[in-house]
């Protein structure tokens, strides 16, 4: 019997581009010898009556119906070696295939049933995939291509502008103090544990998007890629 972690506070389902939709939920974790509690966002791409979520976030009974009332869910897909605690409650209760990058540990009550290879399949179509080449942990990102290239990110990319109501008292100041909260940044705690090099953000600059669906944040749109770029610039010299 796989014990699945359990769902913990989350915001409504919201479509922000036609068939994508975001979930902002919670996550409580270790870091650097301390707990903390704060927001994380799950994306769903449709295609046609299919859903694929990425960067899992359990949801409530409740939510799960309305989830279910989009469509068919067929596909799990993990794209950051630090997220993934819920992906097996969705593998397992709605018999999705799970994607994830063949180097990527996952846990014992799963397999990775298909491999993400950039220029290999994808879980939908209009979907292309960038790889981080130099990084510790495995780390990728989806780019949809609609809506001018939305950029589906798990850590690399973030935009969290501010604490929202998913944090707790005791984690905000930490996190303030560290500058985590900046438009369009990097993930601080993933330039640690991953330490990404120049030649990343060299290639990933050569990839036209206008948008972006992080892992943390709120979504990013119309100008993401300027502001990604002055970022990419400000901390790599790239």
């Amino acid at each position: 019997m796989t014990n699945y972690l359990e769902s913990m506070p989350h915001g409504d389902i919201q479509e922000v581009f036609k068939d994508v939709f975001f979930v902002t939920g919670t996550m409580k974790n270790e870091f650097f010898g301390s707990m903390w509690q704060f927001s994380r966002n799950m994306t769903v791409v449709k295609e046609g009556n299919n859903l694929t979520i990425i960067n899992s976030v359990r949801l409530n009974d409740e939510s799960l119906k309305e989830l279910e009332k989009l469509g068919k869910i067929v596909n799990v897909v993990r794209i950051g070696d630090m997220h993934g605690v819920d992906d097996p409650f969705y593998v397992h209760k709605y018999g999705a295939t799970f994607w994830a990058l063949p180097d990527m540990k996952v846990q014992d009550s799963i397999k990775i049933d298909k491999a993400l290879v950039e220029g290999g399949e994808m879980p939908f179509s209009d979907c292309s995939l960038f790889v981080f080449k130099t990084v510790k942990r495995p780390e990728c990102i989806l780019r949809l291509d609609r809506e001018g290239g939305i950029m589906i990110a798990c850590d690399s990319l973030q935009n969290w502008i501010e604490p929202d109501q998913f944090f707790d008292e005791e984690t905000i100041p930490t996190m303030q103090n560290m500058n985590f909260f900046k438009p369009a940044n990097l993930g601080l705690a993933w330039l640690h544990e991953s330490q990404p090099q120049a030649d990343d953000f060299v290639r990933l600059k050569e990839i036209p998007f206008k948008h972006a669906l992080c892992g943390h944040g709120y979504p990013l749109k119309d100008n993401a890629q300027e502001e990604y770029h002055k970022t990419f610039n400000e901390i790599f010299k790239v």
